[in-house]
């Protein structure tokens, strides 16, 4: 009863925060395969956002079929000569096309191509992100809170490395910090090394080693997670509290640098699981980004809007992992035919696609479970 009513408290708002998040975020990936895949002047017979039965749909005047379906966990958009959404080649369909029709089909494009309508959609997905990054620096600007240090927890890192009540935290391994939550970014992305820390203590340099520890935290929406922490924090005061505006130039600049830290972080978290120093409870599925929308569009649209260009990194730098049935499958596949002067075998790549979706599919058990635990439902 009590999934019911969170189910039920979380449907007028949560799910149009959610089919806004993804579909804003599947579009402009699609749209990037589909735009260089026209510009190489491949037929495109279907742009789908969502999978399963259609909802909706109408037809362009170059025959592609542009839909919305029934299930909104992603999309995908089918080339003349691929069986279904995964872009295998439909062998049987490429023998029997006449010749005109040849020249549209995707895989008889030439490799360079191909390559390219494949790695569109990553690349839009990080350039709606810097565009998103962009005019949120140009309007809002940023704020900056003076890195003081208004708590040490006993026992923490911070404490055994002599950090006090009042230090201002300057830098952190030669990295200048602006604001207290770059100090954040800094020590969860460590791996248990030592840290160098330039303090200001009563108007006096000083300089302390702290090495971080595992530490379980709440997130700002009330789950728990396992990051490295120091074991400090810091008041939100009005008197330390600066605001930044940006041209266009450094507003762009910072979006890149945003969407570079995001994909840092991906990787750097991924080592972290790795060595023992992280756990696979972090991550989140389907019915986490549905709570998460919610609790961000409560907040604000800019909040959502926020969390889309967050997103649109996270999709576009998963869509690129080397596993087949992803994008970057294929570009590893067209980096072998690349090498071999000649496609991989019908049989390897089949055996590859079918490694891919069991590396999916088990991906998605995990990351489910995830989300279920964190709704207590299990």
């Amino acid at each position: 009863m009590t999934a019911l009513h969170d189910f039920l408290a979380w449907l007028p708002s949560g799910l149009p925060a959610y089919i806004f998040l993804i579909t804003v975020v599947v579009f402009f990936h699609e749209l990037g395969h589909f735009m260089v895949a026209r510009w190489c002047g491949v037929a495109v017979e279907t742009f789908s956002i969502g999978f399963g039965p259609e909802i909706v749909g109408w037809n362009d005047k170059h025959g592609t079929r542009w839909k919305i379906s029934w299930i909104p966990f992603g999309g995908y958009v089918k080339f003349l000569g691929d069986i279904g959404a995964a872009s295998t080649p439909d062998h049987d369909l490429l023998e029997e096309l006449p010749e005109d029709e040849r020249t549209r089909a995707f895989p008889l494009k030439p490799l360079w191509q191909r390559a390219a309508i494949v790695a569109a959609g990553p690349f839009a997905n990080f350039m709606l992100a810097i565009v998103i990054f962009t005019a949120m620096f140009m309007i809002f600007g940023q704020n900056y809170n003076e890195p003081v240090v208004d708590g040490v927890q006993p026992g923490s890192a911070a404490a055994a490395a002599g950090i006090r009540k009042g230090d201002i935290v300057r830098s952190v391994n030669g990295t200048a910090i602006h604001d207290f939550s770059e100090i954040k970014q800094i020590v969860t992305l460590s791996t248990g090394e030592a840290l160098t820390i330039d303090l200001e203590r009563a108007g006096k340099p000083i300089s302390v080693k702290a090495v971080p520890k595992i530490t379980t935290m709440k997130d700002p929406f009330g789950g728990e997670n396992r990051m490295m922490a120091l074991g400090i924090t810091n008041d939100l005061r009005p008197g330390r509290i600066s605001h930044v505006r940006f041209g266009p130039v450094d507003a762009v600049g910072a979006a890149c640098e945003q969407t570079w830290l995001i994909v840092k972080s991906t990787f750097v978290y991924m080592w972290q699981m790795s060595t023992g120093y992280a756990d696979t409870s972090q991550l989140r599925g389907p019915i986490g980004v549905a709570s998460v929308s919610q609790k961000v569009a409560s907040i604000s649209f800019v909040a959502l809007i926020t969390l889309a260009a967050l997103m649109s990194v996270s999709i576009g730098l998963i869509n690129l992992f080397p596993i087949p049935l992803l994008d970057g499958g294929h570009l590893l596949y067209y980096g072998f035919e690349a090498v071999l002067g000649r496609p991989l075998g019908v049989r390897a790549q089949d055996v590859g696609f079918r490694l891919g979706l069991a590396a999916v599919l088990g991906l998605m058990v995990l990351v489910t479970w995830n989300d279920l635990v964190r709704l207590d439902l299990f």
